[in-house]
């Protein structure tokens, strides 16, 4: 398998490490805004692999050469200053947003899978769909929040990660859907602090930002995730988001065998209904807004 690969920061950076150590992929072509980035972040991949003794070649192409990939992550980010206390990751809207529509015009008719890392997440996944044709458009961000949402409840319970099953949906960020009317310990139905873990989806990002910079390895993971199920590598229920009725790209438990995919929705109470609602109103209205700018 080939994997393109479009942004040399942070995640970029990560993915890369993560896809040559895995050797899963026989390449990995490397695109960045700025070619010194890009041939940096290959020659350092080309030691990893002599290290380690990877069999994934890593080469530096451009958007237009990824035509052939089976998969290409979409991580690039805008040069601004995030100045934004709440709605963080909405905050990158008008920044990233250009950026994401150029390279949907360079990828017209991308018929492999697209990773959409880049914030607001949800809403560029859908505008990369509807402005390349590319028909097979997931996002990342449901992952980590639901995997954060399980390393939280399960420290404050005082159980392991492994015997809570719950999820977060809808949108990544504020509006994100905390499902605890069905999550269980156990197998056992549960009191989710909803507050507690709402607070600390918003302090963790923070922490490792303050911490190293940016947020990293938390999302090249669930990117590596993301591409083993969608490209048929691995079977089984992961979080992405992905295309809903309404034509909103909202995070969803989704099942895939040999990577075709089955949306699990959770059931959700009153409350949680009315959240998607929300999320899924206001998702739409940023996208609109966006579309109406550019």
């Amino acid at each position: 398998m080939r994997i393109g690969l479009i942004g040399a920061g942070a995640v970029g950076q990560s993915v890369g490490a993560l896809l040559v150590a895995t050797g899963w992929c026989s390449e990995v072509m490397v695109a960045s805004g700025s070619e010194t980035s890009a041939r940096g972040l290959v020659t350092d991949l080309e030691d990893m692999t002599e290290v380690t003794g990877s069999p994934t070649r890593v080469t530096v192409g451009t958007p237009e050469a990824m035509g052939a990939c089976d998969a290409i992550v979409l991580s690039p980010r805008a040069r601004f200053t995030n100045t934004a206390r709440s709605n963080v990751r909405m905050a990158g809207l008008v920044a990233n947003g250009p950026l994401i529509v150029h390279l949907a015009r360079q990828l017209t008719g991308y018929s492999g899978v697209a990773v959409m890392v880049t914030n607001p997440v949800d809403v560029l996944a859908r505008v990369f769909a509807e402005r390349s044709g590319c028909e097979r458009v997931v996002g990342i961000g449901a992952a980590t929040d639901t995997a954060r949402y399980r390393l939280t409840l399960a420290r404050h319970l005082g159980v392991p990660v492994g015997a809570v099953d719950g999820h977060v949906i809808g949108e990544h960020g504020d509006a994100a859907v905390i499902c605890a009317s069905t999550t269980t310990v156990h197998g056992d139905p549960v009191t989710v602090p909803v507050q507690h873990v709402r607070d600390e989806l918003a302090a963790r990002p923070r922490r490792i930002s303050k911490g190293i910079g940016r947020t990293r390895l938390g999302p090249a993971g669930a990117v590596l995730d993301a591409l083993a199920h969608t490209l048929g590598i691995l079977d089984g229920l992961t979080e992405v988001s992905v295309r809903q009725d309404a034509g909103v790209w909202l995070g969803m438990p989704v099942h895939y065998t040999a990577g075709t995919p089955s949306l699990r929705p959770p059931s959700l109470d009153d409350s949680e209904t009315a959240q998607l609602a929300a999320a899924t109103e206001k998702l739409h209205a940023a996208y609109t807004q966006l579309t109406e700018e550019i």
